[in-house]
């Protein structure tokens, strides 16, 4: 896209080189109110792109195993299988789903409505009979399959399509009751724009958005504390905070694109947080082209920044660990035996080290490492960085450490759920650089916390790991984490994974 497109205007970079500096994302504490609301948005919810999804996975398999079980009872299972058979009931299974998503049938406002979308679903599937018949008929193959079978699998399938549509309709509905299946947001901006957008919000049918609250940094006397029925919960500092027990998916921010200054300094603490940002445009006088925009019902908004690895990537990633950390544990087992075994004989104390760190977005979680350190010098908090010749280490530390052995029991970090393989390396909570916390030292720090930290990261391969004793080697370590983030692919994780065992070969910073 080009440059000059107005739809670029708030670009990553923008934000981040934007001049007032970031605030902490805990400066504070909440009110009462705001903490109240925010543990009631504690459990996570299920996304509709994630529902949709599972059901085109499970119609296409209602599909294939109908017309494959009515293939059997019509011509026996015992007798000869035609392949062209199973082939074309997988192939019209396939088209069939591809034509309903075509047709928007996996939207979930026409999930939720299964008899009034009853016509549509019949079109594609008798499309999908006819375009199978005219693939048959220009191949010469039309006399080779039986129009009883397929005749039946017509009307079965449909029957199945139409009652799987009704159950889920249920489900639907029961799970935006419960707010099992909704997308939850917080209006940042209050005043009248604010109320404007969440009465147009409101108005649209089968809406799956929850405002949770407002938060605005003026007084009352320009954005009152109640907007629409909606409480203001607190300040955009406090929203920081509030983002980050809550499981909010969406923030919108409801101020017009002529206030550009405001809009920039929100946006600089906002993007660090792992949610959609959006800006709303229902009440802006520029307009940018259709495609410029994305919707809530018909209320236009401007993408600003997506949440990183979501809905189907996340599935993937998570597998994606899982096997690669099943793997890990078992190839390098015979290692981490005889490392476990030296480490009891050099020094007493337990084999493993267990360390708070940061994880996804800012929690605290438990890494473990072999035990490096004599046990009453051990530092738990990474207050004091571990230098070369460092008294603290141990000597089988010291081979573990500039090996990385003392890195390999967090494939069971991996393998629980608690890191990822692959992202940004977790620091300990109060790691510091000349008495400055990370996050003192480099703007934009916690945007590394966008996504689950890793065993093996960008900025690892490229060098940037071991003794983090000047500020610029931090700030280049948050650069490659951040490029990561912004280019994640599977492809890109594997590229890391196969390339940190060659890296590792370079102990210059490991000490």
């Amino acid at each position: 896209m080009n440059e000059t497109d107005p739809t670029r205007r708030f670009s990553a970079d923008a934000v981040r080189k934007f001049d007032n500096p970031a605030e902490s994302p805990t400066p504070g504490g909440m009110n009462s109110v705001a903490r109240q609301v925010a543990s009631q948005y504690r459990r996570d919810t299920m996304s509709p792109v994630m529902v949709s999804g599972v059901l085109r996975i499970g119609e296409f398999g209602l599909l294939f195993l109908s017309g494959l079980a009515l293939y059997f009872h019509f011509v026996g299972f015992f007798n000869y299988l035609a392949w062209q058979y199973p082939l074309t009931i997988a192939a019209a299974s396939f088209v069939a789903v591809v034509l309903l998503d075509v047709s928007d049938c996996y939207q979930i406002s026409a999930l939720m409505r299964p008899i009034s979308n009853l016509g549509r679903v019949l079109m594609v599937w008798a499309g999908t009979f006819a375009l199978m018949a005219l693939t048959a008929f220009i191949m010469k193959m039309s006399e080779d399959y039986s129009r009883l079978l397929f005749g039946t699998w017509f009307v079965v399938g449909l029957l199945l399509l139409f009652g799987l549509r009704l159950v889920m309709s249920k489900l639907i509905r029961r799970w935006a009751r419960n707010g099992r299946m909704e997308r939850r947001a917080v209006i940042v901006g209050g005043g009248k724009a604010a109320e404007m957008l969440i009465r147009s919000v409101e108005k649209q049918p089968d809406n799956d958005i929850r405002i949770c609250g407002i938060f605005d940094d003026r007084g009352d006397k320009r954005s009152p504390p109640i907007v629409a029925g909606y409480p203001k919960l607190g300040t955009i500092s406090e929203l920081m905070e509030f983002a980050r027990i809550a499981r909010i998916d969406m923030l919108i921010v409801s101020l017009p694109l002529t206030a550009e200054t405001r809009v920039l300094q929100l946006l600089k603490k906002l993007w660090v947080l792992p949610v959609d940002i959006r800006l709303s445009a229902h009440s802006n006088a520029l307009q940018f082209r259709p495609r410029a925009y994305s919707y809530i019902g018909s209320v236009p908004m401007l993408d600003i920044f997506d949440r990183p690895i979501n809905d189907w990537d996340s599935v993937a990633k998570r597998a994606f660990d899982i096997v690669f950390s099943l793997i890990g544990i078992i190839l390098f087992s015979p290692v981490m035996l005889a490392t476990a075994i030296a480490i009891k004989l050099d020094s007493k104390g337990p084999v493993l080290f267990k360390q708070k760190r940061h994880g996804f977005n800012n929690e605290i979680v438990e890494v473990y490492k072999f035990r490096s350190m004599y046990t009453d010098r051990s530092d738990p908090t990474a207050k004091q960085t571990v230098t070369k010749n460092d008294p603290r280490v141990t000597r089988v530390g010291r081979f573990i450490r500039k090996s990385s052995i003392d890195e390999l029991p967090q494939f069971f970090n991996s393998l629980f759920g608690t890191l990822s393989l692959v992202g940004p390396r977790p620091h300990a909570i109060a790691a510091q650089s000349h008495n400055l916390l990370y996050n003192e030292v480099v703007d934009g720090y916690f945007a590394r916390h966008k996504v689950k930290p890793g065993v093996t990261g960008w900025a690892q391969i490229n060098g940037w790991r071991g003794e983090m004793d000047t500020n610029e080697k931090i700030r280049m370590r948050t650069e490659y984490d951040l490029y990561y983030i912004e280019n994640w692919s599977m492809l890109f994780d594997l590229r890391i994974l196969l390339m940190t065992p060659l890296r590792l070969l370079n102990t210059e910073n490991a000490y």
